[in-house]
């Protein structure tokens, strides 16, 4: 019995142990997430107008310049960015950009990756190390991003996925992310990076041309406007995936926190069960010896 007794008691020292880690992570998560919050949540407006209006302008100026950066044409090879975390204990956060990934991969681009024309851009070590341990086709060379996140490194970034389209080394990138809602909530989601998309419209509904009025002139306005709209989507969806990656380790971390106190609570009542039966089993034994001696 006293043997169960110890083996309960160690049991409930190593979960309290865990539960003050749990709790110093979620905290930790908490400060952090306030930070990568405030960032996206100002970005998010300027970069969505942003986008609203390089969408614009590629739908009013098609046929009227080239447009490098739009050019739509047959998709041989793909470039496919993922975001992760580099760090894990954050509940199914990084498997869910991986799953999604590897969807793209299996619905969208099948024939491509048969034929060894899909690469990965990991950013954050997760995704790294998954493709690069299963043999897929990776550029490993922004996977530390996260270690030191300035809007200059992710431009560097930008511009292998931006050259390397311009150049025809890549037909479409991708980028698989989590577009953060709140501390609980992620939507992850594939992005269309290029080529840029136009204007989506619908049957029996005709859109105006947008009524922009270029200075300097057009050609040397967009080819100057294109490459800093498009640092700023990368820099958003980084953007996102660290905040994403924030909320879903304090969230983990609390469940966890929750969960041990739980466990807690049944081993200890395990613990006086245990307890009350070896008191009742030696008050047994003492009066039994009384008794005998008496006798």
């Amino acid at each position: 019995m006293s043997g169960q007794l110890k083996e309960v008691r160690n049991r409930i020292k190593s979960i309290q142990s865990t539960q003050q880690i749990t709790k110093a992570m979620k905290m930790v998560s908490a400060a952090k997430l306030r930070r990568a919050q405030d960032a996206i949540v100002q970005m998010r407006p300027y970069a969505v107008k942003l986008q609203e209006m390089l969408q614009n302008i590629v739908s009013s100026s098609e046929g009227d310049i080239d447009l490098a950066l739009a050019a739509n044409r047959q998709v041989e090879k793909v470039l496919l960015v993922a975001i992760t975390s580099d760090r894990g204990l954050c509940g199914a956060y990084n498997s869910n950009v991986i799953k999604l990934t590897k969807q793209a991969i299996r619905e969208k681009y099948a024939a491509q990756y048969a034929k060894g024309q899909v690469e990965i851009l990991p950013i954050g070590k997760k995704a790294w190390e998954h493709f690069t341990k299963n043999g897929y086709k990776v550029n490993d060379k922004y996977w530390q991003l996260f270690s030191h996140l300035t809007f200059e490194n992710v431009k560097a970034a930008a511009a292998v996925a931006m050259e390397g389209f311009i150049s025809g080394e890549y037909d479409a990138v991708d980028i698989i992310y989590s577009e953060f809602k709140n501390a609980a909530t992620q939507r992850f989601k594939i992005e269309q990076f290029l080529p840029i998309a136009k204007v989506e419209t619908t049957e029996g509904t005709s859109t105006q041309k947008a009524d922009y009025i270029f200075e300097p002139e057009k050609d040397t306005l967009i080819a100057e406007l294109m490459p800093k709209i498009l640092n700023t989507q990368f820099f958003k969806a980084v953007l996102d995936g660290h905040a994403s990656e924030h909320g879903a380790r304090m969230t983990a971390m609390d469940k966890a926190t929750e969960n041990a106190g739980e466990l807690l609570r049944s081993l200890k009542i395990e613990y006086n069960r245990a307890r009350q039966a070896a008191i009742t089993t030696e008050l047994t034994e003492i009066v039994s010896g009384a008794a005998a001696l008496m006798g």
